[in-house]
């Protein structure tokens, strides 16, 4: 019958659409979600507070001077209409006012965290505060590593002999000449990527990554003896020994007994 057929037709029809629809939906909640690598912008609270905070406004993206920031796109796997910026493409040029910041309506970007105290102790904006990720060197892939003369991440870094700084080191393969290696220091790194856009590898041999993903934590396990501050966290704690059969044994006797 043809009624039965069209009714047939519609209702495949209907089906198809809310498959579809329901794809779309997913991919909509899963870019909703947080990224774990993606770079914000300076002042950025965390990323989970962010994404919870953020209204997709555009304001800071419009107030970037240098077109850094985008918002990112459906099907860019990333949290849909938030900004953020991609170093190869255009780093963050650590404008001294940070417009961005102030341009946020929702504290997303948070100014207390890009401010520090000026002469008179009041707080004043300064953009190397800013902790938007650090920088990584792949030693493995870093010409300099491989005794070549290069300190492009170096020349171009706004914190020079702070956030990146160049150690000597002797060059094992030739014996004669040195290497001179680039070293990134966490205290002092904003995760700004000029050193990412300026390295001459093909792929970049230094990049930026979100801080929490670079640095990791230590294990609660560890303790710095030299920090004090660190100390206070076994203050109530519990002593573990870890017991092995080498460990039965006192130092010198296993020492002796094993060949190396």
């Amino acid at each position: 019958m043809p009624e039965r057929r069209e009714f047939l037709l519609k209702s495949i029809k209907s089906l198809g659409l809310a498959a579809a629809g329901g794809l779309v939906w997913s991919g909509f909640i899963r870019e909703g979600r947080s990224a774990p690598l993606v770079l914000r912008p300076p002042g950025a609270v965390s990323e989970k507070q962010f994404i919870a905070s953020c209204i997709k406004c555009g304001m800071c993206v419009e107030a970037c001077p240098y077109e850094a920031l985008v918002l990112a796109a459906p099907g860019s796997g990333r949290p849909v209409g938030t900004p953020y910026f991609v170093p190869r493409n255009i780093p963050c040029y650590m404008c001294k006012d940070i417009p961005c910041v102030p341009a946020c309506p929702t504290g997303s970007l948070d100014s207390t965290l890009v401010s520090g105290k000026d002469e008179e102790g009041n707080l004043k904006l300064n953009i190397d505060l800013a902790k938007m990720g650090l920088a990584i060197i792949d030693r493995e892939t870093c010409i300099a590593y491989a005794g070549i003369q290069c300190d492009a991440c170096y020349r171009v870094c706004p914190l020079i002999d702070q956030a990146i700084s160049v150690e000597y080191l002797r060059n094992t393969r030739t014996g004669k000449h040195a290497i001179g290696a680039p070293v990134v220091h966490s205290e002092f790194c904003t995760g700004c990527g000029l050193c990412e856009k300026a390295c001459i590898t093909r792929k970049a041999s230094i990049f930026v990554l979100p801080r929490d993903i670079a640095m990791g934590e230590l294990g609660e396990h560890y303790i710095k003896g030299w920090d004090k501050s660190d100390e206070e966290r076994i203050k109530d704690g519990e002593d573990r020994v870890t017991t092995t059969p080498r460990s039965e044994k006192a130092p010198v006797d296993y020492l002796n007994e094993e060949k190396f």
